[in-house]
């Protein structure tokens, strides 16, 4: 590598390595403009200058249960976030690819950064709308410590909520925004994070108890639903995005879906449906559907990178604070 590609080369970090993680470390092998020279989990961190070898940080993850056992790079830590950011290394931007339990940790993660003095992007693929707000409520905080920050930046939250912030665009009013998505994973424990935030949206359950659910616990619901989980009014961030955007009203946004635990293949296309009035009078609906092939780490990690590299952009123009997948386009990542 050139200095001049050096120089252009965006130096990514990876917070949290489970199912999300090690999908955003795959992805990232085969970019150009981006490189992943950091990745931490609860148990430690590794970071490398020239780039961590992929294959070698997910089998070491496997194997010994931390990215902090990886010789000669690796260090273990109980406190991997804060440590890492306190190595001041040279990482542009991170990916926040961190479970939301609690429903305060993403910006408690986004305080630690402020604090240790660090500038740079920071991009969330976080689900809820209180998460949302929590984070939305430190712009003056975020821009004042010189940090760009893309939250929502996922694919529901992220890329349906732009796909819908792009469809309205049609319309003189918009009534309402449907997002209903289909999940089909192989084998729950490869997502336990995610698994738990969808129990969390299902009726009679809340954050904390599908927090504090053991693995059996988990197991045994799933036995009860045939490894499907059906989701309904879901909170989700897509609705204060398009609010804050100044599309529609939360009140006209529902999100909910189907995920199948035991099933790669996708139990329905996940699709967006928005419905408005043109300036002419009629009433249409504009619905945008995702190739069922493409997988839930598809369309999480790829826009979560292409609003990082949106966010870089913005962040080298000195423009700081919080931003939504619904005000900006991300930018695709060679």
């Amino acid at each position: 590598m050139n200095t001049e590609q050096a120089n252009k080369t965006i130096r990514v970090g990876v917070l949290g390595f489970g199912g999300l993680g090690q999908a955003a470390a795959k992805l990232l092998a085969g970019k150009r403009e981006m490189i992943l020279v950091a990745a931490a989990d609860q148990k430690g961190y590794a970071y490398t200058a020239e780039g961590l070898n992929t294959q070698e940080c997910i089998a070491t993850y496997q194997s010994q249960g931390s990215v902090g056992y990886l010789e000669p790079v690796g260090t273990l830590s109980n406190n991997s976030i804060q440590d890492l950011i306190a190595t001041s290394q040279p990482v542009d931007g991170y990916f926040l690819a961190l479970p939301n339990l609690p429903n305060d940790f993403i910006s408690f993660v986004a305080k630690q950064f402020i604090e240790s003095g660090w500038q740079g992007v920071l991009v969330d693929a976080i689900k809820r709308t209180s998460a949302v707000e929590q984070l939305l409520a430190m712009k003056d905080e975020l821009e004042a410590a010189g940090i760009t920050y893309m939250t929502g930046c996922g694919a529901t939250p992220g890329l349906l909520t732009a796909a819908a912030a792009l469809a309205a665009q049609s319309y003189a009013e918009v009534h309402n925004v449907e997002i209903t998505f289909g999940v089909g994973i192989a084998n729950w424990e490869a997502y336990r994070a995610t698994i738990r935030e969808d129990i969390g949206h299902m009726p009679g359950y809340t954050v904390e108890t599908a927090r504090a659910m053991t693995d059996g616990e988990v197991e045994a619901l799933l036995d009860k639903t045939n490894g499907v989980l059906t989701l309904e009014n879901m909170e989700h961030a897509d609705d204060v995005m398009l609010e804050v955007a100044g599309i529609v009203g939360r009140d006209r946004v529902t999100v909910g879906g189907v995920v199948d635990t035991r099933n790669p293949k996708k139990p329905l296309s996940t699709n967006v449906k928005v419905t408005g009035r043109t300036f002419e009078g009629k009433i249409s609906t504009h619905t945008f559907t995702l190739g069922d092939e493409t997988s839930m780490a598809a369309n999480v990690c790829g826009p979560a990178f292409g609003y990082l590299k949106a966010g870089r952009q913005l962040h080298q123009r000195g423009i700081y604070g919080i931003f939504t997948a619904a005000e900006i386009m991300p930018q695709f990542v060679k």
